[in-house]
């Protein structure tokens, strides 16, 4: 899989990852829960690493930290989760938990949910990645309408990552906030990179256009992804799912030549149509 350097260290991080936003919200014994260990492994077996979790996201971080510690394979996923709550001692008390959930010494990444109460938690972000508890820290959003806070949280800090909604259908963060992170050396990771879902449903029906074939495409999610992994400023793009075959579909977006910027100018109207 291709991969881009996070800025702050030139670390190589693979450009799919996957989200586990109401995928991953199922228990042990489940149906659901049962297709699981197949996404991480399509994930992991194509070169990906990124998991991205919350404690918002149900018992996400749980089922993330079974699912590695069954697989073994702990050592070959980049794990990122978030703080989200008010007060220094009821973040600590939360990223605790979270470390405890996923079965990890450590994070990879742990980002401020939201900038919910960005100055406290970002000060403790700080210690504990100076004691080796985390090794990047990072803001989220996904929401247009706090872009301004976000755009100035990235000014006047030193991050390591934003994660931030991007698609084809949902390109507000083109303007500003995308330039702005790549100036500022920080790592982006898209999520939403499918318009929240209801883009791609609404092109599963439609045959590929023949361009799609040029650029490595073989399905809508891949050219989606495609367009997403554009952006320069991109780093990392985190569909979600909890079927095996669709991450496998996912993945393939990582491989190959990613086409410049200006090639999707004479395609967006069309595929909006």
């Amino acid at each position: 899989m291709n991969t881009r350097p996070i800025p702050s260290t030139r670390e190589a991080l693979p450009v799919i990852g996957c989200g586990t936003y109401i995928g991953f919200d199922h228990a042990p014994g489940t149906p659901e829960y049962a297709l699981l260990p197949g996404v991480v492994a399509a994930l992991l077996d194509a070169g990906g690493k990124v998991l991205d979790s919350s404690p918002m996201y149900g018992r996400a971080e749980a089922t993330t930290g079974e699912l590695l510690a069954a697989s073994g394979r702990r050592g070959e996923a980049f794990l990122a989760t978030k703080v989200w709550t008010q007060g220094r001692d009821e973040g600590v008390r939360q990223m605790e938990a979270s470390l405890r959930l996923l079965r990890a010494d450590r994070v990879d990444l742990m980002q401020i949910h939201n900038l919910v109460d960005w100055r406290t938690h970002l000060a403790t972000l700080r210690a504990w990645k100076d004691a080796g508890r985390i090794r990047y820290l990072g803001i989220t959003h996904y929401t247009a309408s706090a872009y301004a806070e976000v755009e100035a949280v990235l000014r006047s800090e030193r991050l390591d990552f934003l994660q931030i909604n991007y698609a084809l259908d949902d390109r507000d963060a083109e303007r500003r906030i995308l330039p702005l992170a790549a100036e500022r050396g920080v790592a982006v990771i898209v999520n939403m990179p499918f318009g929240g879902g209801g883009l791609l449903r609404g092109l599963l029906g439609r045959p590929l256009p023949a361009w799609a074939a040029e650029i490595g495409c073989a399905s809508w999610a891949q050219v989606l992804l495609k367009f997403v992994l554009s952006h320069p400023a991109v780093t990392c793009a985190i569909p979600g799912t909890r079927r095996r075959e669709h991450m496998e579909d996912d993945v393939r977006a990582g491989f190959g030549s990613v086409p410049p910027p200006d090639f999707w100018r004479d395609k967006l109207a069309a595929i909006g149509r």
